[in-house]
């Protein structure tokens, strides 16, 4: 994972409520094992819409999506948070997200940031013309207007995408202490030893 400190730029005003999985990424695309490539099926419905903030010019690389409440909601499919990371999303602003669609997101370095309803409104306001930017640092949102959100956030999670740590890091990051510990166990129940060999 990369780590997070800001994300700044244009954000995609999506703004829409109770956006579940099945729209971030359709079902005919969890055929694949691989994450490459999904970004191109993303929000594959909406992109069927003429005129749809996806494929606006304007938002184009947008590493940010405002949308509404309930965001991630529907099945725990991992390839919505694969799709978002592929598209080149960073981040993610809304009023609730769903807890499954949060886990993922985070395990796949992609922060989710709950603010109020109003703040949100106006986030998709600036986002229709300026960037906004995060700062995971002081945890803000911040606009050229002098807008300020603050917003919270687990600190284990928070530390996480700071450092660019995912479980797969956390559990490298022990490799000394794990390799001790294999060999006092070694050495104190040589069997459990022998019986792996």
């Amino acid at each position: 994972m990369n780590p997070i400190h800001t994300v700044e730029g244009r954000a995609y005003p999506l703004g829409l409520k109770n956006v579940d999985t099945d729209v971030i990424i359709p079902a005919h695309y969890l055929k694949t094992i691989t994450r490459a490539g999904l970004g191109k099926g993303a929000f594959e419905t909406i992109r069927a819409e003429a005129g749809n903030v996806f494929d606006d010019p304007a938002y184009a690389g947008a590493p940010v999506i405002i949308a509404g409440d309930n965001f991630g909601c529907g099945s725990s499919r991992e390839h919505a948070a694969w799709a978002l990371a592929d598209m080149g999303v960073t981040a993610v602003i809304a009023p609730s997200f769903s807890d499954i669609f949060s886990g993922n997101a985070f395990k796949n370095g992609i922060l989710t940031v709950v603010l109020p309803q109003d703040q949100v409104d106006r986030l998709l306001e600036v986002a229709k013309t300026d960037p906004i930017t995060i700062d995971l640092e002081t945890c803000t949102v911040t606009t050229p207007f002098q807008d300020r959100f603050t917003f919270a956030m687990d600190p284990f999670r928070r530390d996480c995408l700071l450092n660019g740590q995912d479980e797969i890091g956390l559990t490298l990051a022990m490799d000394g202490a794990i390799a001790r510990f294999e060999g006092r166990m070694a050495d104190e129940r040589p069997w459990l030893a022998e019986a792996t060999a």
